[in-house]
């Protein structure tokens, strides 16, 4: 199919129809359409915001299905971001499949008739036109992602105004500070405002916002903005044909911002309200989550028999590992784990701590510490002991540590614990990390296997929940301190390039994946990686969506990029300035929000649950 291009810059100031909901009703919204354009025309293009597509299901696609046959004409060049409705999904797949690359200005259905499809900017005869399509939900057909949040607020950094913004939902708190004294009582009904959309309203600052799906037309007083010199404008749209007879469409002609003079920009008509979006949360995630009740003080001393302490079950005689592993527990007598000063010495002389809580250890004889109560003298790692404990209580992942950022856990199991990356690549970016020290997950015993089954069974229900799916990969040098192996969600859409980027990128470096696994079989996949590595060895591994391992065996004089995971993921997603984690920190609130909305959605799969 083809895109609709982006227009330079008119001599004379473009005029533009504005629609609410179609909700199907194509022919009624065109035959108003020629009217209007034939008797107060003509007008550039029409923009329809809200539901585009019939809610119910109709016989033969309803009168859509007229202009995609050519049975029917649109009168003018059509733009809509309401891509959802019963017969939504499979009217537009065929428009994506014959999509060729990003098409921000619109992918063409039919002659003259433009999908908005996720978010981005474009130009419209001059005007900058931002949108988000679809509305807020669980994700899927019809629903916008947080990648495209992500990436309008990106954009919002980028200089120049944006004179429209197209969205099918209200922003939430819009009518603050405004008078709606003469506004219809449905303006209070709170179905249709979305926060995730004031939020972005806030940080873009258009001069015009277009809205849909609240089923009433209301036009607000001009409001100002913050670090902006010129206002904005929120209009909303009634349901086209609508018995109330409300506004459907609407007619602008706005000055493209980029060809005003600065006192135009400044201007502000004697109505102006403050901004109704004062001090905007950040990073309202796309699905609402509850305020987070409380730090949780406990996630360190989580460390043995989690289920039960986090249903207040737990007694005093398992063995505290903050205690056991630094001789102190800020929790003193309101621990739920015993602080026993013998087991405490028989840990400073290198016993095994699982040895010490159990009586026995699964690890066997990989494990590097004592198994006896009188073998003080064995130490199984070749490091001193006070090497090998200081490297512990330094690490930023061991969770005995003062160092591990405890606030970013969102599941703590066995022999692993899941916790969101520091500085992500994308929202929910999350690090499948041994409880113990260990340096690569292929070392972990095969309980432990068992266990990383589990959990990544867990997050692709949840990922999937969210139309994404994960791609795992894991760094592995003689120098890795404590493993981690991430999982990074990428849309559903992705999922089929991600093996073509992988060998591109490994191309650019001059080496060549291996496949572990031909037959795609993931399980089986993981048992040969096992097999494979001696513990001697660097080496990069990625699990693919499908289920394929890709393996690199690092050279020792190679010098093979510690980020490469991330860097190539980075640019399948378009997103090359968030490659470094460096770039993408965020506060300690943002980080505890984060965790607090990842937990609501996940709980349902979580296995130490």
């Amino acid at each position: 199919m083809a895109t609709a291009a982006s227009s330079s810059p008119t001599a004379s100031t473009p005029r533009i129809l504005l629609a609410g909901d179609a909700n199907g009703r194509l022919h009624q919204l065109f035959k108003r359409v020629t009217s209007v354009n034939q008797s107060t025309g003509p007008f550039h293009a029409l923009l329809c915001v809200g539901q585009f597509f019939s809610p119910e299901a109709v016989d033969g696609d309803g009168e859509v299905a007229e202009y995609l046959e050519g049975r029917a004409a649109v009168p003018i060049p059509t733009y809509f971001t309401g891509d959802y409705g019963a017969a939504a999904p499979r009217l537009l797949a065929k428009a994506a499949a014959g999509a060729r690359g990003f098409s921000p200005g619109g992918i063409q259905i039919c002659p003259n008739l433009f999908w908005l499809r996720g978010s981005a900017r474009f130009t419209l005869h001059g005007l900058s036109v931002v949108y988000l399509s679809g509305k807020r939900g669980p994700g899927g057909p019809g629903c916008y992602s947080q990648d495209d949040v992500d990436a309008l607020r990106a954009l919002a950094e980028e200089p120049g105004i944006v004179d429209l913004f197209l969205t099918n939902e209200w922003p939430a708190g819009v009518v603050n500070g405004a008078d709606t004294s003469n506004a219809p009582s449905k303006i209070l009904d709170p179905h249709g405002y979305d926060p995730v959309v004031a939020e972005l309203v806030a940080e873009i600052k258009p001069r015009y916002h277009i809205a849909g799906s609240k089923g009433l037309f209301y036009a607000r007083e001009p409001y100002v903005n913050d670090s902006a010199a010129h206002v904005t404008r929120f209009i909303g749209l009634a349901n086209v044909g609508n018995k109330e007879k409300q506004k459907f469409i609407h007619a602008i002609s706005p000055t493209p911002a980029s060809i005003m003079s600065s006192a135009d920009i400044h201007a502000r008509p004697p109505n102006t309200t403050l901004s109704p979006y004062i001090s905007p949360a950040k990073s309202i995630p796309v699905e609402e989550a509850p305020k987070r009740p409380a730090e949780d003080a406990d996630l360190q001393y989580w460390r043995y028999d989690v289920k039960k302490q986090r249903h207040g079950e737990a007694s005093g005689s398992r063995l505290c590992f903050k205690f056991t592993s630094t001789g102190s527990c800020p929790r003193g007598s309101k621990c739920n784990f015993m602080h026993d000063e013998e087991a405490r010495e028989h840990y400073s002389r290198n016993v095994c701590f699982d040895f010490l809580k159990k009586g026995k250890c699964e690890k066997g004889p990989e494990c590097r510490f004592a198994h006896s109560l009188s073998d003080e003298g064995v130490v199984r790692d070749t490091k001193p002991h006070s090497a090998r404990r200081g490297v512990e209580s330094s690490c930023w992942f061991c969770l005995s540590s003062p160092d591990v950022e405890s606030h970013l856990v969102i599941s703590i199991g066995e022999g692993y614990y899941c916790a969101l990356a520091k500085g992500p690549l994308v929202p929910n970016h999350v690090l499948v990390i041994p409880v113990e020290h260990c340096s690569s997950t292929l070392m972990m015993p095969v309980e432990a296997e068992a266990e990383l089954g589990r959990y990544k069974d867990a997050l692709g229900k949840y990922f999937e929940k969210e139309g994404k799916t994960a791609v795992y990969f894991e760094w592995v040098s003689q120098h890795s301190r404590h493993a981690n192996l991430q999982a990074v969600p990428v849309p559903l859409s992705k999922a089929t390039s991600v093996k073509k980027i992988f060998h591109l990128a490994a191309q650019r470096l001059g080496f060549e994946f291996s496949v572990v696994n031909p037959d795609g079989d993931a399980n089986r996949g993981r048992e040969l990686l096992r097999s494979k590595y001696d513990s001697k060895s660097s080496l990069f591994y990625v699990e693919l969506p499908e289920g394929s391992v890709l393996l690199h065996m690092v050279d020792s004089n190679e010098k093979f990029p510690a980020q490469f995971g991330r860097e190539v993921l980075a640019g399948l997603l378009s997103m090359a300035d968030r490659a470094d984690w460096r770039n993408c920190k965020v506060s300690k609130e943002e980080e505890i929000q984060m965790v607090d909305d990842f937990k609501r959605g996940f709980r349902e799969f979580d296995p130490a649950e």
